[in-house]
């Protein structure tokens, strides 16, 4: 194994004088928390999801918990959150990405047994083809235009009338097309470059209700009757828990979950030769296993897609061509359009996109996912637990700062090892025919799966889908076992913790390990004490609980023998170092370490958040922490930034954060990027950053920002009494005027109390004693 891919990676810091120093202003925005919400867990939380494997690194060696690592499981390939491998069998076309096929082409196999497909191609051109595209603007067209600039690159495309491009619009308060109503859901045909309107007035429906999309079915297929049907999904996409969907003009109406495609799809009555998202984060085994019934192929992609998404007119102009093109070779031509468009547009966006046979792959996948999930549940039956955690922690994920808790399914199954899951890896890489990524993306292959570590209040959330689309027991009995012995560990340790305890000299609390007072903990909480916060979880929500792999006596002993113990997370300090040491037992029970600063500007504290900066002596067993008065700042702008993922593949690595902002006076996120190219850092661009729980889907990647936008950056501001506040603008307005640069710049006179915080195996966070500078 390559070393190398576990060391921790140190984010380079980039020094400027003359900054502007640490000043909020104006009052409170009254937002509720912008920053990393790991604090006070709840529904729109984000863990900063760091890590001792993938995070900042200057000097020293190997980190143990990297050794550890290696040594205890020699199966693990690396993975999302944590360290990536190099990518082994990914080829790296000449234009940008990586083909993550093997050799880089379509697989035109079918595994033996498949059911024959249900859309027949006739050949030689002779197929009609109705592509019907539910096109849900909501604020990626009210804002961005992004909607109008995908139904731009239709009317661009050349194709005969051989082939039907009609688009069902709504669910936006303002389309960028003037043609088309902000009140009312139309229908339109492409033809010819032009939009002729077929239906003026179908109602302010919403457009996240399957009665809508089935509508749009039944008006297509009868309308436009084809013997090859397409149905592309455009919108924001929330994967296995949430579905898909946002509409705009009906915020509390919901997304549409997995169930309620299913419903659409079986009252629309057609059978689809593909069925795709353009939308985030649908490429998941669960949508594949539900589409069986309703169509031949999934085009979808596991992460968050680029805001500009897929790119029409190549594709469409290659099938307007050839009719009778193989639907394997449709989906590569939108796969290759997507990726090359999006290294060329969208710098430092991770992008994924791939084709699934449905047939083979619930032929083959169902029986190998009971199977690797009886698997895992043997592993935590037998007091295993550990080695589970560090194999989903160390899988690619996906929309990590959004806690969504997807991750790849074959990667997890790498890590986790058995052979059952070995089984599994194969049947999954069999079924998904091609697929192709951003550069550097590696260990995504095409299929994710939900797997709880970040969130587990959605837990029964996801089971309950499960039994509606009809998925077998034996993986939802696996991770409500998984996500019960993660959570009765957040509850050894006291439940929901916050940094205010060392801000002010203490220390985070916990059970000290003992296993009569661990027992206490979770009866109290099963029997209804719940008054402590777990993770967002009450009554409503912890049903999982209830389905144990260990006695009570079993977990409560496991839990002390498996216990990050707070009261060590202490300094030694020499001529101005400091240093903290601790046992291999303890750093086994370590996965996340972040440095998390706080400012003293003579009223409280403003929170600037998390970074991994940190380095290790002593062959990765003494932390030595960064104590410098310097934090990341914007054109000499000292922000408050949040590190979400750190992707390390031995020759690269990628780091990725988010700074809370008001973009002309909406709520965003500002990506940064910090990349072996670029260690510097750039600005990828906003995310728009949605609240009061306006949806549990995820918007599409950043969109590039343009001169003249108004930035305010915004931070979390506590009282002296350790009391969340507020939040407020941090600094002056910045208006946009070329790139942004990024360094890190002195913070200002005032004291500053660096802490850092630790992640145990069981998503706990801790906080070490402050340091005061």
């Amino acid at each position: 194994m390559d070393q190398n891919r576990n060391r921790p990676t140190a984010r380079k810091k980039t020094y400027s004088s003359g900054g502007t120093g640490v000043h909020k202003r104006g009052d409170g925005l009254g937002t509720g928390k912008v920053g990393s919400g790991s604090y006070t867990p709840s529904s729109q939380s984000s863990s900063g999801g760091s890590g001792i494997k993938r995070a900042a690194v200057g000097g020293g060696g190997l980190s143990v918990l990297a050794v550890i690592v290696m040594l205890v499981m020699q199966f693990l390939g690396g993975g999302g959150s944590s360290n990536q491998n190099s990518g082994s069998g990914y080829v790296q076309p000449a234009d940008g990405g990586y083909n993550a096929s093997a050799d880089g082409k379509v697989d035109t196999s079918v595994a033996k047994g498949s059911r024959a497909k249900r859309t027949e191609i006739l050949g030689n051109g002779r197929d009609t083809v109705t592509i019907m595209v539910y096109m849900c603007g909501t604020d990626l067209e009210s804002k961005y235009g992004m909607a109008t600039n995908d139904i731009n690159e239709m009317k661009a495309a050349s194709f005969g009338k051989n082939v039907n491009v009609i688009v069902y619009t709504g669910g936006c308060t303002k389309w960028k097309t003037s043609s088309i109503s902000s009140s009312n859901n139309q229908i339109y045909q492409i033809q010819n470059g032009q939009m002729k309107k077929l239906v003026d007035n179908d109602g302010a429906k919403v457009m996240t209700d399957p009665n809508t999309l089935s509508g749009f079915i039944k008006y297509c297929s009868k309308n436009y009757p084809a013997n090859r049907n397409e149905l592309i999904l455009w919108d924001h996409g929330g994967g296995s828990v949430s579905g898909y969907g946002y509409d705009e003009k009906n915020k509390r109406s919901g997304s549409m979950d997995l169930a309620g495609i299913s419903k659409a799809l079986k009252d629309g009555g057609v059978q689809f030769d593909f069925v795709g998202f353009d939308a985030c984060l649908m490429a998941t085994a669960e949508t594949a296993l539900m589409l069986d019934d309703y169509a031949d192929y999934l085009i979808a992609s596991e992460e968050t897609e680029p805001g500009i998404g897929w790119y029409y007119t190549n594709w469409l102009t290659k099938l307007g061509n050839n009719t009778s093109m193989p639907t394997v070779e449709i989906g590569k031509n939108i796969i290759d359009d997507f990726v090359v468009t999006c290294s060329q547009q969208c710098r430092g966006s991770n992008t994924t996109l791939s084709i699934i046979d449905l047939a083979e792959f619930a032929n083959t996948v169902p029986e190998n996912l009971n199977d690797f999930a009886r698997s895992v549940s043997t592993l935590i039956s037998n007091e295993d637990y550990k080695s589970v955690s560090d194999a989903r922690y160390a899988t690619r994920e996906f929309a990590v700062s959004s806690k969504i808790d997807q991750v790849d399914l074959v990667n997890l199954a790498e890590n986790i090892g058995t052979p059952e899951a070995k089984e599994l890896s194969k049947a999954i890489q069999g079924a998904v025919k091609y697929n192709r990524t951003s550069r550097g993306m590696s260990d995504a292959y095409g299929v994710s799966i939900y797997f709880p570590y970040k969130r587990t209040s959605y837990v029964d959330t996801a089971c309950s889908t499960y039994k509606q689309i009809g998925m077998d027991s034996e993986y939802s009995k696996c991770i409500r076992q998984f996500a019960s012995l993660e959570t009765s560990g957040q509850i050894a340790a006291g439940g929901s913790s916050s940094p205010t305890g060392s801000l002010f000299g203490g220390l985070s609390s916990g059970s000290s390990g003992n296993s009569d007072v661990i027992g206490s903990l979770i009866n109290s909480f099963l029997s209804g004490g719940r008054s402590m916060t777990v993770d967002g979880l009450d009554s409503s929500n912890t049903e999982f609980m209830d389905e144990r792999a260990l006695s009570e006596e079993e977990t409560a002993q496991y839990l002390a023998d498996n216990y990050l113990d707070p009261s060590k997370l202490v300094w030694e300090e020499k001529d101005g170092k400091y240093t903290m040491t601790l046992t291999e037992e303890q750093w086994q029970q370590v996965h996340g370490l972040d440095l998390n600063m706080f400012y003293d500007d003579g009223e409280g504290y403003v929170d600037l958040g998390l970074d991994n900066v940190f380095s290790f002596e002593d062959n990765g067993m003494t932390l030595v922490a960064d104590v410098g008065r310097d934090w990341v700042s914007i054109n000499g702008q000292p922000v408050a930034y949040y590190h979400t993922d750190t992707v390390n593949n031995g020759s690269e690595y990628t780091i990725k954060g988010y700074v809370p902002i008001l973009l002309n006076g909406e709520s965003a996120r500002l990506i940064l990027v910090f990349d072996s190219e670029n260690p510097e850092g750039y600005v990828v661009g906003a995310q728009p950053d949605y609240t009061d729980g306006e949806t549990d889907t995820v918007a599409k990647d950043a969109v590039p920002l343009s001169d003249g936008d108004k930035i305010d950056f915004v931070c979390d501001y506590y009282t002296y009494d350790g009391e969340y506040s507020d939040s407020y603008l941090l600094g002056d307005t910045l208006t946009v005027n070329g790139e942004l640069k990024i360094t890190n710049t002195d913070v200002g006179d005032g004291n500053v109390r660096l802490m850092y915080r630790f992640t145990d195996i069981y998503d706990m966070q801790y906080w070490s004693q402050a340091i005061i500078k």
